[in-house]
């Protein structure tokens, strides 16, 4: 299981995991909940106590990586393995990330 907290404009909104079986779960963490002053990170995650789950990286974190030689360079730099979408989210997304959104390994 690997997991990681997503920070949005640097506030913790919740945490991403995968499990073992291959399931990605989202959840959001109580206190963003109760601030309401916080949005929702993302359409496609309403700011609700339940949790997210798919059997794919959900798609408004695989958008995060990169795409083609910059993705290939990344893989090979890191020695991250180019179909580990989630290794390389926690490997890149914790910094220079487009937008407020970023991920950060536990």
């Amino acid at each position: 299981m690997r997991q990681a907290q997503v920070f949005s404009n640097g506030v913790l909104s919740g945490l991403l995991t995968e499990t073992d079986s291959g399931e990605y779960i989202f959840s959001y963490d109580d206190s963003f909940l109760i601030d309401e002053k916080q949005t929702s990170i993302s359409l496609s995650f309403p700011k609700n106590k339940r949790e997210f789950s798919s059997t794919k990286l959900f798609p408004f974190f695989y958008n995060m990586l990169s795409e083609g030689a910059n993705k290939t360079t990344q893989c090979r730099s890191l020695k991250i393995d180019e179909n580990d979408a989630f290794g390389l989210l926690l490997a890149t997304a914790h910094t220079d990330t487009i937008g407020a959104i970023t991920v950060k390994k536990i």
